[in-house]
């Protein structure tokens, strides 16, 4: 497997690694500057040269790996025989350095509901290194020239659904920890997805927009219809968005979702 698919792989399991590369090479040396090892919790991809700069190495990452805010580290290697390492000597002859650079887990968001309000936050949503997954039941919500202004250069790994029978499908094959923005054209959709949304272990948050009598509505129906307890329908937050900021304008309803998502980032990383 290559680099760049080991670290692809780990991105859709949503594992943290750490990326190791040569970056310089003094003299003789196992591998040319470039050379890149992927490191997750249990496996690793490539190689940076084996003996102890590699093992070495592999320990490094594995310690940043369990550090929620561990930042990138260079080492350096002397290879002759008279540095012993950890795991013994390498005498090339030369001299190496490694970056080791984390890759935590990404923040996933799904959005059901590419309309005005829903485009508008994909637009914000897409500038952020996030997976982003947009849902519409509607081909025209999700064309190509519609989403063009926001896939083009995105930032976020973004995949598109089109689901023009059952959206709530799509919450099945979401990743754990994905954070839920429900809002479609349709009410009845809306409350499908609602009740669906709460039947969908380990989901991250779940959020509903629309105005109190609209929830007020969606609660009775969950209860008495979904069965669902008044713990379990108070995972669905709502209004969603930050709550000193009351603009109906869609831009200023998405900039309001997408600093509070932000916010729920930052306190997940700790």
């Amino acid at each position: 497997m290559t680099w760049t698919a080991a670290v692809a792989r780990l991105r859709a399991c949503r594992e943290p690694g750490v990326l190791v590369t040569v970056v310089t090479v003094r003299g003789h040396a196992p591998r040319k500057a470039g050379a890149k090892l992927v490191v997750g919790r249990t496996g690793t991809w490539g190689s940076v040269g084996g003996g102890n700069i590699e093992a070495v190495a592999i320990d490094r990452a594995r310690e940043l790996i369990e550090k929620p805010d561990a930042e990138p580290v260079l080492m350096e290697f002397a290879l002759n025989d008279k540095v012993t390492g950890r795991h013994g000597v390498q005498c090339c002859g030369g001299a190496v350095s490694v970056f080791l650079e984390p890759l935590p887990v990404v923040p996933a968001v799904a959005i059901f509901g590419i309309g005005h309000v829903g485009l508008e936050l994909a637009r914000i949503l897409a500038r952020h290194d996030i997976d982003l997954h947009l849902t519409d039941s509607r081909a025209d919500m999700i064309a190509a020239e519609r989403l063009d202004a926001l896939t083009v250069d995105a930032v976020a790994q973004v995949t598109v659904h089109h689901t023009p029978l059952l959206p709530e499908e799509v919450l099945e094959e979401l990743a754990p920890g994905t954070h839920v923005l429900i809002m479609t054209h349709d009410h009845a959709e809306d409350a499908a997805l609602c009740d669906a949304a709460l039947r969908t272990p380990a989901l991250g948050s779940i959020g509903l927009i629309g105005s109190s009598a609209k929830w007020t509505r969606f609660r009775r129906r969950l209860a008495d219809e979904g069965r669902h307890d008044p713990a379990t329908i108070d995972r669905i937050r709502t209004p969603i968005g930050l709550p000193g900021i009351t603009g109906k304008e869609p831009a200023t309803i998405a900039v309001s979702v997408a600093a509070d998502l932000l916010l729920t980032f930052q306190r997940e990383s700790r």
